[in-house]
């Protein structure tokens, strides 16, 4: 899996940079990171023959009588981690996950990214993405107290929460990760740091890194960093917009110069594919109860089926065509969070797209109009369907998804599907202090 140039190159710069420990890193189901450390001496074997683990101690990868597997690394994704100390440094790989006679393992997330891929690969197009990440800072990890009242794009002086930002922009090109702006979000406290579009893969790897830098940056400074979709009852929650594209060698081919919103019949029929099956997919991209909290009216956040280029209030967004910028023609689905998979998250949106290609769905009308404000006999009369209002809806319509069983494999959706309900029938038997606070006195 890792050719010779590679593995050369992880070797010399190993030992030039003093780098002393090995991080191999991986997702489970849930795009939580999981690694395990080896020494620099080991470096040589791993990188040759993989490391092995037991698979049943990882949430929903294998039970306990096929639990053995191999953590194979790839190379191409030798970093190091700028926050570890600079001696005897600390450095991480990104692991694809193999069974024991070295076939892919069909429920790891990164697998199913490349599966999808190469769907999108056989077509002859290559999948770039740009993910818009916004995450809150606050003054620990028990109780959300803001760092700052600050609201979209404030620039506020001598603002700790601006050092942070700059500081993690700054940690995040040491790893080699471009970025492109970062700013203060909406809400209080709430911040975004956009990076630079790549290919889908490269960029899955790099958001978990960067939810991780976040994190660390702001531990090291003595704060807190997180991802939770709806933190703030009362204010915007975090999204993940993803802007995505196909391109077919150097040409985009989303861009038609002669369309009245520069986009092309497959850029049309991939967004037909993506409103169509998003009720499917939503459960990936929007994967926790709490997620579920910030897809509501009135915080900026989308709820129904409907694309456009200049409203921020639809699923799917056009930004707006520059001249001589045809390459960056692009479409921006807006319904993920921070939280999700993010290889999971990508794999699904472009499986959808490419339903819509391929069986080549009619594009509804752009609603340039504020969906919010039409009453529902308006959004029926004009098709407008919305997202799952639930965790639990989300489920339901993820399990009965062909379209998501082909994109995840049997495996991982039927884990998927399972680890959600129990996370729900946990929720429900929960009592909360809204519940406390309004029916315990008048009850």
């Amino acid at each position: 899996m890792n050719d010779s140039d590679s593995i050369a190159y992880v070797l010399q710069t190993s030992r030039e940079r003093d780098v002393r420990f090995i991080r191999l890193w991986f997702s489970d189901i849930l795009g939580s990171l999981k690694s395990v450390a080896i020494t620099i001496d080991e470096l040589p074997e791993a990188l040759e023959e993989g490391v092995g683990f037991d698979g049943s101690s990882i949430d929903g990868f294998a039970r306990i009588d096929e639990s053995d597997m191999i953590a194979m690394p790839d190379a191409a994704t030798f970093a190091i981690l700028p926050w570890r100390p600079q001696e005897n440094r600390v450095a991480r790989i990104f692991c694809d996950i193999l069974m024991p006679d070295g076939t892919p393992f069909e429920g790891d997330s990164r697998q199913v990214l490349r599966r999808n891929l190469k769907r999108a690969s056989d077509l002859g197009y290559t999948f770039y993405v740009g993910p818009e990440l916004e995450y809150f800072y606050f003054a620990d990890s028990q109780s959300p107290q803001v760092l700052d009242i600050g609201g979209y794009f404030d620039l506020t002086p001598l603002d700790a929460a601006t050092d942070l930002r700059r500081e993690t922009v700054l940690t995040l090109e040491e790893l080699g990760i471009p970025v492109e702006a970062s700013h203060h979000e909406v809400a209080p406290s709430q911040h975004e740091i956009d990076l630079r579009y790549t290919d889908a893969l490269t960029m899955a790897d790099n958001t978990m890194t960067y939810r991780l830098a976040v994190k660390e940056v702001a531990i090291k400074n003595g704060v807190y960093a997180t991802f939770m979709p709806k933190p703030l009852a009362d204010e915007n929650g975090s999204g993940m917009h993803v802007h995505q594209s196909l391109f077919k060698g150097e040409r985009n081919a989303f861009f038609d110069p002669a369309d009245a919103y520069h986009l092309s019949a497959l850029a049309r029929s991939y967004i037909a594919g993506l409103l169509a099956h998003s009720r499917e997919i939503t459960l990936v991209a929007n994967q926790w109860v709490n997620s579920y909290k910030r897809l509501v009216p009135g915080f900026e956040a989308p709820v129904y089926l409907s694309w456009a280029r200049r409203n921020r209030s639809d699923l799917i967004r056009v930004p707006q065509y520059k001249p001589g910028k045809e390459n960056a023609t692009r479409i921006e689905y807006r319904a993920a969070d921070p939280a999700c998979n993010p290889y999971l998250a990508f794999a699904a949106m472009l499986a959808a797209g490419l339903e819509g290609i391929e069986k080549e769905y009619p594009c509804p009308d752009p609603v340039e109009e504020n969906v919010f404000e039409m009453s529902e006999e308006e959004r029926a009369q004009r098709g407008i369907e919305h997202l799952p209002g639930s965790l639990w809806e989300a489920v339901e319509c993820a399990e009965s998804s062909q379209l998501l069983r082909r994109c995840l494999g049997d495996h991982l959706h039927q884990n998927l599907i399972l680890n959600k309900k129990i996370e729900w029938s946990n929720f429900r038997r929960h009592v909360t202090d809204y519940e406390l606070k309004r029916y315990l006195p008048i009850l």
